[in-house]
């Protein structure tokens, strides 16, 4: 089963400048801090752009995990949408997609995931990680 919510955050700041935040490598390390996230192959530092893979090393649930993702689809400064290639989930997809009117600029987060394991993939979905992965973004 496929696990989806939505995050909208407004932001004082350009939609260009915005989509460049969210596409930062360093920015993300940054926010990501509680989990010790770090860039260890691919584009590690930077902005990642339409093609290009990034993998990262963090720790979750008391547990060391690699993911790594590529940019599939960027229409700059609207939307790009990152995928897991190889990682913990048996599918991870990302749409960030930023709108702007005369005081804010809104990002709004898709996120699509679905655990492995089966049936006790759904189990752990459903009671842990739907509610962990929106904390976490």
């Amino acid at each position: 089963m496929v696990v989806s919510f939505e995050c909208t955050t407004p932001f004082s700041m350009p939609k260009a400048q915005l989509f460049d935040l969210a596409r930062s490598i360093d920015a993300h390390r940054d926010s990501m801090a509680h989990s010790r996230e770090k860039a260890v192959a691919g584009v590690t530092s930077g902005l990642i752009s339409l093609g290009e893979e990034v993998t990262w090393r963090a720790w979750h649930f008391g547990l060391p995990l690699r993911m790594t993702s590529r940019i599939t689809q960027m229409v700059a400064p609207d939307s790009f949408v990152d995928e897991q290639v190889n990682g913990p989930f048996k599918s991870f997809r990302h749409i960030h997609e930023f709108n702007q009117d005369a005081k804010w600029t809104t990002m709004i987060d898709r996120i699509e995931f679905a655990a492995p394991f089966g049936p006790v993939g759904l189990l752990v979905e459903k009671l842990v990680l739907a509610r962990y992965m929106q904390k976490i973004d």
